[in-house]
């Protein structure tokens, strides 16, 4: 078997990746030999290889990316590397109708962090939290798969909790105004109990600010409780003269401009 009949038999079983490894078994030879084959293919830009030795076939309609859409690798390729992983930030938001444009980066939360990957124009960009395989998720079809997703309270956490992978604190309260409506009461509760309390305290916060009073109120009983001090709003040294919000324990020392 030629590598090009390989993948023509992956498509018409409707899989869109592979392995080196699996490729070598299949096409029969030596690996070296096998790995010419793909080469030619990938510069005739019928595959494209995301991470080393996995491979996604690249139909005619994503040729231009020169390599499929993250959203539908990115399961596959954390199930060869055994990660625990789910859809994050941004790119949740965008899943729950929160996102004001498409990001530019599709942003995936493993354990550890890893390296950035760069298949033609796709971007994945990938956050570490090391206690992600408590979180509650969604799982959503794709054309390849399943993909999973933090839950939109999750995501709204996190949102607060890792703002500079968010377009910084603008953007979050932003994209919290939209993402509101798909919040669910108990369902915040139990990730704000998963979650560091300064995330519960700026999410409070911003809630407020983008006219959700009703949700902030959900979070206030477990920052009354939890919040041992004051947190800056911003990561960074307060600046002389911040003003404090009592209710929230936050130093307030950026101001924040939602675009509504």
């Amino acid at each position: 078997m030629h590598a090009r009949k390989y993948i023509q038999d992956l498509v018409s079983k409707g899989r869109h990746h592979f392995t080196t490894a699996e490729a070598v078994e299949a096409i029969g030879g030596n690996v070296d030999a096998v790995r010419a084959q793909l080469y030619r293919l990938k510069k005739q830009g019928l595959i494209a290889e995301p991470f080393r030795s996995f491979h996604v076939i690249v139909p005619p309609m994503y040729m231009r990316l020169g390599c499929l859409p993250a959203e539908q690798f990115i399961d596959q390729l954390m199930h060869v590397l055994g990660e625990p992983y789910y859809m994050t930030l941004l790119s949740a938001a965008e899943r729950y109708g929160a996102a004001h444009q498409r990001p530019q980066i599709s942003q995936v939360m493993l354990r550890k962090n890893r390296r950035s990957i760069r298949c033609g124009l796709v971007l994945v960009d990938f956050i570490a939290r090391a206690d992600l395989e408590k979180m509650p998720l969604t799982s959503f079809n794709t054309p390849c798969g399943v993909l999973n997703y933090s839950t939109p309270e999750v995501t709204a956490l996190e949102l607060v909790g890792y703002p500079r992978h968010a377009g910084g604190l603008n953007n979050v309260a932003t994209v919290l105004y939209d993402l509101s409506e798909e919040i669910v009461s108990d369902k915040l509760i139990e990730a704000v109990r998963l979650s560091p309390v300064s995330w519960s305290q700026r999410l409070g916060y911003l809630l407020e600010l983008v006219d959700q009073p009703e949700l902030a109120k959900v979070i206030r009983p477990f920052v009354k409780e939890n919040a041992q001090s004051y947190t800056p709003l911003r990561r960074a040294a307060s600046i002389p003269g911040s003003q404090r919000n009592h209710t929230w324990k936050l130093i307030i020392n950026v101001e924040v401009e939602p675009d509504q």
